[in-house]
């Protein structure tokens, strides 16, 4: 059949025929003389025409063929007469009515409205009325009003009250394209003068903002004029159903009030359709569910953009009133006994109740005169006595049947009706639903509509929660549905799956899915095998995507073990870190916060760190890869095409990895500073002043406290040494940034709080070695004065205004010196000013002698202890003092055969320096000082000297190389390079002698480096002069190298002089 154009077809031939039998029946008049009378003699006909027309199209659209019917009769009847034969030219081109109607003959307004009666289509009635123009809509209406107060039969109320309601329900279709012709059609018959005699397009909206109002007045005015033919108990209720909802939802709602839950609307809908059920005499009793549901879903649904003139709405308050007074008791009678379980009655009390409700609203917040007041108060204690007599026998009959509303979420989802997709939420929370048969099937068929995150996490809950219940599920049914919710996971998006992992992680912890459903997910340890060996065999950026997919379902699954496993990959598997940092931090929702005790909150992914890697490192290589991870983490590489976020912040990297940590004796320290300077480092030009929240000022004090444990370092057991002093140079680096960073931040502590932080530090400081607080020299400033050791002031000039002298135990008399040089190595800045400040009379040789030994005492003194940052500045400090002359190192004849005829002004200081290291040596090896040290305090010694000399080596080659150009000489300095060399390895062979054999190792390299450069150099020189020299200093050296233990190094020695 076709809906489209009205063409003529079988069916019209059908309905021909029926008007052809009812105009036989009713000649000799014409069927426009009919009268309402006249109707059951002569229609029946025509409505059997229409019923055979039905009954033929029942296997296509019966419904639309019967509204495409009454469209042609409708506009048979509004079709002007008499037609000229000009008019019918235009019709036959333009209206697309013309052949059919043709086929129709003229007919009147009764003809349409019992035909309209006998179909019992008051719905289509309404939408074809609704689609007219205004005014022919206003006519069309009070027509029908006419016709029913006419002979009123029961029918005839029944019907009236089926169109009211009807209209109450009517919702637009402005896509139904039989309506839109229908509505062309109507206007084409207006007359020229009418308002609307406009082209069509004026009609894309209609002219009143809300056409409903005039006729809903109008029906109430209807009501009014066959209230007496209402007679039976049903009727009355049902009118005053009608005018308690048109009162409340057209007089008394919001204009735009807020659509009931979705629970609600079920439980509403589920009632009216259990009222059905029960209601044998209802229409909708034998209706199929989903023609129920649309049919209940417009009964409970409605709502109006508009509201009644206020005169129409006080004229239906009162005509209420008046209605339950004249009715109120012998429908109590009826509600109160078995008769009243029908839906006329159910539709009367929750209308009434709704009425109730809102009347009292409406007079709590409604401006009204005293009048109107008591209008409405009357009315409202008249319906809330009529509800107090009837509702409690009401509330015992229970309505609704609780095993239809699983039925009803399933068909409207099935069906995809109004609001399946908030019904899908309540099918997926329903624990009382899952696993029957039809929920399983409801899931299965609608797979589509679940792929939401809410939902999969909403039924991974009923899942999670009835399998643990003593009811009796097949263990088949529960996985099926298991892997059905996990197929709707993997096809969400990447921002919804970690919608999904987030909330599993809330719910159920970092076991994930596991906890429970362990039983169901078999092959999960396989496959996270299957796919960590896919990973680190196809890192990279192409398989990044199918990586992070694959990784998704496994980590909803078990997520802890998951990720502890992709922890030890990214530190084992060299290489794989940053692949694995990838896909990691493409899961925001691992940021999940576990709550370890009272105040110790960590996020689960650096809990799985601490727990699988940390403190469990066997090389090098695994902490290097440990730090990239975490930088990788804290700042990820941001591939093309998939949203990754960070999943560790700077704070609580610090506070999980560093703080607990930043301990001499603790194994980490080593590994946690190196993490303290990497997030330092990494993250100084964020915005945000993320340090504030690790609480700068006691991270301050810690590590001062782990700088402080260096003065004490020997004295500790090695056991108890578990950072060099090599680290010490990192944490002074590491302090220095740190200060520099809250400085720069301080405005965003207020004046107070930084002066009371401040001070709480300077006075944790007073437990600390001296020295510690001078690096805090800027930290303070123009806060507190340096405080430094009394002696301090006898050989420099201390500013009083910047410096302040306190007791410290081990800095009596003498004492100046040593406390002068800890501060030199403390940084250049300091250690220039130091040197300014400093009391030495260079005219007075005996005040430089006297230096020069206090000087020697307390490099002593203090070398064992230095980094080979603090060194380098000492040994800075010492090229300085020699400058100047400040420093009077004499040189000896120990290690010389003859007075050479050398100029050796270019290399004094070299010369000088040599000398200094041995003389400081010869007293640390003295029998006062030699059990100063363990073995690795010697080792350390041992290298700082050889990093010095190292510099005194590359000094002279500098030196040599710049030749006479820069020293004025006819001569280069060949002679006198080759002599420096000579004395180094000399003093660096006594040294060897006088150490344990075990830590000579770095001075026994630097030995055969020396030699290496005396080699290089002579070669440069082949005179005869020369070679005599070669000769002797060969067996000079050769004197010395014999002296040297072991064997090996010995031979080793002699073999390298003997190729000179």
């Amino acid at each position: 059949m076709d809906l489209g154009p009205l063409n003529i077809c079988e069916e019209m031939t059908i309905l021909h025929g029926g008007f052809l039998l009812a105009e036989q029946l009713f000649r000799p008049k014409a069927l426009a003389e009919m009268t309402k009378s006249d109707w059951e003699h002569v229609g029946q006909p025509i409505v059997e025409a229409l019923r055979e027309i039905s009954s033929a199209s029942a296997h296509s659209q019966p419904f639309a063929w019967k509204k495409k019917a009454l469209i042609i009769i409708w506009a048979k009847v509004l079709q002007p007469c008499p037609v000229s034969p000009s008019d019918t030219e235009i019709r036959w081109q333009e209206d697309v009515f013309f052949s059919v109607g043709n086929m129709i003959p003229t007919i009147n307004h009764t003809v349409l409205f019992e035909l309209l009666k006998s179909l019992e289509a008051s719905g289509l009635f309404i939408q074809l009325l609704m689609a007219l123009p205004t005014t022919i809509c206003r006519t069309e209406l009070e027509h029908f009003l006419e016709h029913m107060t006419i002979d009123t039969s029961s029918r005839d109320v029944s019907f009236f009250l089926d169109v009211w309601w009807e209209l109450m329900k009517h919702k637009d279709n402005k896509q139904d394209p039989l309506l839109s012709q229908f509505r062309t059609m109507a206007h084409k018959y207006l007359p020229s003068s009418d308002e609307f005699s406009h082209p069509p397009k004026r009609f894309k909206s209609d002219p009143d903002v809300c056409p409903t109002m005039p006729l809903l007045a109008m029906l109430l005015n209807g009501l009014k004029q066959i209230q007496d033919r209402i007679l039976s108990l049903g009727m009355k209720c049902y009118a005053l159903a009608n005018l308690a909802d048109m009162l409340t939802v057209f007089a008394l709602m919001e204009d735009d009030p807020q659509e009931v839950s979705a629970v609600m609307y079920l439980d509403k809908l589920a009632t009216v359709i259990s009222v059905w059920n029960s209601d044998t005499q209802n229409p909708y009793h034998q209706q199929a569910l989903a023609e129920k549901i649309r049919e209940a879903e417009r009964d409970v649904s409605l709502t109006s953009l508009a509201k009644l003139p206020s005169e129409t709405s006080f004229v239906g308050f009162e005509f209420m009133h008046s209605l339950l007074q004249e009715w109120g008791e012998e429908l109590q009678v009826m509600l109160n006994s078995s008769q009243g379980t029908n839906y006329d009655s159910f539709r009367l009390c929750e209308s009434l109740t709704s009425l109730s409700q809102n009347l009292k609203l409406y007079l709590d917040t409604t401006s009204l005169s005293k009048e109107e007041r008591q209008v409405v108060s009357e009315l409202a204690e008249c319906v809330k006595d009529f509800l107090r007599k009837t509702s409690r026998v009401l509330n015992k009959k229970g309505f609704k049947d609780e095993d239809i509303t699983a039925s009803i979420a399933m068909a409207i989802i099935e069906q995809k009706m109004d609001r399946h997709m908030e019904m899908c939420y309540i099918f997926a929370s329903e624990k009382k639903w899952a696993f029957s048969d039809e929920w399983v099937a409801c899931l299965v068929n609608n797979r589509a509509l679940f792929q939401e995150p809410d939902l999969v996490l909403r039924l991974l809950e009923t899942v999670m929660e009835v399998s643990t219940t003593e009811r009796v599920i097949p263990q088949s049914q529960i996985k099926q549905v298991i892997i059905l919710i996990l197929e709707c996971y993997a096809d969400l998006s990447l921002p919804d799956k970690n919608k999904v992992l987030s909330g599993v992680l809330h719910c159920w912890g970092r076991k994930g899915l596991s906890e429970r459903l362990s039983a169901y997910l078999e092959g999960f340890q396989e496959d996270l095998n299957t796919t960590f060996n896919q990973l680190t065999q196809s890192a990279s950026e192409q398989g990044l995507a199918k990586a992070v997919a694959s990784v998704a379902r496994l980590v909803i699954l078990y997520p802890e073990v998951t990720v502890k496993k992709m922890c030890s990959m990214a530190v084992i598997n060299l290489g794989t870190h940053r692949f694995l940092a990838q896909i990691l931090t493409a899961f925001p929702a691992l940021r999940f916060t576990e709550e370890q005790g009272p105040n110790s909150p960590t996020t689960f992914l650096v809990s799985c760190l601490k727990e699988t890697v940390w403190t469990k490192f066997s090389t090098p290589k695994e902490e290097k890869q440990f730090l990239e991870l975490l930088s990788c983490l804290m700042s990820p590489v941001k591939p093309q095409g998939i949203p990754v976020a960070a999943l560790l912040e700077p704070d609580e990297v610090l506070k999980a990895f560093v703080l607990p940590f930043l301990m001499l004796d603790v194994e980490e320290v080593d590994l946690s500073l190196k993490i303290f300077i990497q997030t330092l480092e990494a993250n100084m030009g964020l915005e945000e002043y993320w340090l504030q929240t690790c609480s700068p000022f006691p991270l301050i004090f810690s590590l001062c406290q782990l700088l402080d444990s260096f003065s004490k370092y020997w004295q500790f057991p090695q056991e108890k040494r578990c950072l060099s002093l090599d680290g010490k140079d990192l944490v002074i680096h590491i302090l220095d940034l740190l200060c520099e960073t809250v400085l720069a931040n301080a405005e965003t502590l207020s004046p107070d709080t930084w002066i009371k932080s401040l001070s709480w530090l300077h006075r944790k400081m007073e437990q600390l070695d001296w020295t510690i607080s001078l690096r805090l020299k800027n930290f303070f400033e123009g806060h507190f004065k340096c405080e430094v050791p009394a002696t301090l002031f006898e050989i420099c000039k201390l500013s009083e205004a910047e410096w302040t002298s306190q007791a410290h135990p081990g800095y009596g008399p003498g004492t100046g010196l040593l406390a002068w040089m800890e501060c030199c190595y403390i940084s250049s800045s300091v250690s220039e000013q130091m040197l300014s400040l400093l009391v030495v009379d260079v005219g007075n040789p005996e005040e430089v002698r006297l230096f020069s030994k206090g000087f020697l005492v307390a490099l002593v003194q203090i070398m064992p202890w230095c980094s080979p940052k603090d060194w380098q500045y000492l040994y800075q400090l010492t090229r300085r003092l020699l400058e100047k002359q400040l420093l009077h190192v004499p040189y000896s004849l120990e290690y010389i055969q003859f007075v050479p005829l050398l100029n050796l002004k270019p290399f004094a200081q070299e010369l000088q320096l040599s000398v200094l290291f041995l003389r400081a040596f010869q007293f640390l090896c003295s029998q006062s000082c030699r059990n100063w040290l363990p073995i690795d305090g010697w080792s350390h010694v041992v290298k700082l000297l050889c990093s010095s000399l190292t510099n005194l080596l590359d000094s002279v080659r500098l030196i040599q190389s710049v030749g006479p150009w820069a020293q004025g000489q006819d001569q280069d300095l060949t002679q006198e390079s080759l002599f420096v060399y000579t004395q180094v390895f000399c003093h660096v062979l006594h040294i060897m002698a006088m150490l344990h054999q075990e830590v000579c190792e770095p001075l026994y390299v630097l030995a055969l480096e020396i030699l290496t450069c005396y080699e290089t150099l002579s070669k440069t020189n082949p005179s005869v002069s020369s070679l005599l020299q070669k000769v002797n200093e060969q067996r000079f050296l050769s004197s010395i190298a014999e002296n040297i233990s072991p064997k090996e190094r010995r031979q080793t020695l002699l073999q390298k002089i003997s190729n000179f």
